[in-house]
């Protein structure tokens, strides 16, 4: 898998998931400055914040299959390519057209190389190097996620917003020189083909389904564009199955959607995702609305529960090896729900001490879930690991825009500045249903683990 020892392939996998996963956030601080300046219609604007999310969701199953056909080394180094040289396009664009063009290309770019960079921390290691390889994965994704607001607020705040993508060219250039001299020529499994009619047909499926939730979210499930797209994903889900029960190499295996542990996990994720992505989405737009933060200080209010991951992680995969990941990742994510509903008491005049209690037990709740990804992915034989960490990632992609349109359903309207102080207590009354449903969706996520994920500890797996 590797050659330039173990170390140096983490250092690939951090770099590569912590800047993927940040553009997926960044620009969320920074989309006022790019409407203003750019003087972005609002179509245009919605675009620009999901034109990566859905080319990354599209085609993560496919970047997943081509890391087991080709390798990690082909796959991670073309997508990181495609995504640095798309960040560049991205910083320099001057209108609306060409941001939106780079986005999506900058999205395919990361679906490509997100998939191998968990194979390389899966597939043929041990235990010990497994967890190693998980926890800075993880780590480096979940600061990403929750520091991307803050950091997009921040750089706009003090330079041009094209340097919210400019920042990638740098590490970008170096990550892709280290995966060529760290990973191996070609390590794909023998034999293997490319099943490009499950491909495309799951390429336009997925792409069908992360619009409809994404357009669907904000303007509502029965505009025609939505309902469209619903219909679509719906027919491609039919063309999948009937295509990959006729291939005779699939991408994915019908048998591994009837194991337990994989079907539940995925399960499990998917609830726990909707409820934690919702919570992060409309928790920065309230506390700039309601509580009247800067767009970095609302960041900075996110940034604690990420540290907690980053730092207890680690204690979270100890706890699922030594008695068994139904009682720690099933209660963590009970613990994170009970920190959802504490976040939701939220007052007008509360302060950055009054809100930390609640974001904190919310980020030491998502640690114990952590090592759920692990089990979802052993229960895979390995050959099939790069298509099981895309549709891991898809599920995870997916969960954030389920999410956020779930609980937009409570939080239907987000004032303007300057909004009535009836208006605003509208608006913190509906959010704080959004967060009271986010926190039992996790919870039911728990619950699912509980029930689904082996009794057995990790080292017996």
């Amino acid at each position: 898998m590797t050659r330039g020892g173990y170390r140096w392939t983490l250092a690939v996998v951090a770099v590569g998931a912590f800047m993927i996963t940040m553009d997926n956030t960044v620009v969320t601080g920074a989309l006022p400055t790019i409407m203003r300046e750019l003087r972005l219609s609002d179509a245009a604007r919605d675009w620009v914040a999901t034109g990566y999310i859905l080319a990354f969701a599209c085609l993560l199953v496919a970047g997943g299959r081509l890391a087991d056909v080709l390798g990690c080394r082909a796959t991670f180094v073309a997508g990181m390519a495609v995504f640095t040289a798309a960040s560049a396009a991205c910083g320099f664009a001057t209108g609306a057209g060409p941001l939106i063009l780079a986005r999506v290309v900058q999205g395919a770019g990361a679906a490509l190389a997100l998939p191998a960079t968990q194979v390389m921390i899966t597939v043929g290691r041990d235990d010990r190097r497994r967890t190693v390889g998980t926890i800075v994965w993880v780590g480096a994704a979940s600061v990403a996620t929750a520091a991307g607001p803050g950091v997009g607020g921040l750089i706009v705040q003090h330079w041009d917003w094209g340097w919210i993508f400019l920042i990638n060219l740098v590490p970008g250039v170096l990550v892709i020189l280290l995966g060529l001299i760290v990973l191996t020529g070609r390590e794909g499994k023998s034999g293997a083909r490319v099943d490009l009619p499950g491909l495309l047909v799951s390429a336009v499926t997925l792409f069908s389904l992360t619009f409809a939730l994404e357009h669907g979210g904000r303007h509502g499930f029965g505009d025609r564009a939505a309902l469209g797209a619903l219909v679509a994903a719906a027919a491609g889900t039919a063309c999948f199955a009937w295509v990959e029960h006729r291939a005779a190499d699939p991408m994915i295996d019908p048998r591994h959607l009837r194991d337990r542990v994989f079907a539940g996990g995925l399960a499990s994720q998917l609830l726990y995702g909707a409820g934690f992505n919702g919570m992060i989405f409309y928790s920065a737009v309230f506390l700039q609305r309601y509580l009247g933060f800067s767009p970095p200080r609302a960041g900075l209010v996110l940034l604690p529960p990420a540290i907690a991951v980053m730092l207890l992680t680690p204690v979270a995969f100890r706890l699922a090896d030594r008695f068994g990941p139904r009682p720690a990742i099933g209660g963590g994510l009970a613990v994170m729900a009970c920190g959802m509903v504490w976040f939701s008491t939220i007052r007008q005049g509360d302060g950055y001490t009054d809100l930390m209690p609640g974001v904190l037990v919310v980020g030491v709740g998502a640690a114990m879930g952590m090592p759920l990804m692990v089990y979802v992915l052993k229960a895979v034989p390995e050959e099939r690991a790069g298509v099981a960490s895309g549709v891991v990632n898809l599920v995870r992609e997916a969960s954030g825009a389920f999410g956020i349109a779930i609980l937009g359903l409570l939080v239907q309207h987000v004032p303007a500045p300057g909004a009535s102080a009836a208006e605003l207590e509208r608006f913190r009354d509906g959010t704080a249903s959004g967060l009271l449903l986010a926190a039992v969706l996790v919870l039911v996520g728990g619950l699912i683990s509980g029930l689904t994920l082996p009794r057995r500890r990790a080292s017996e797996f």
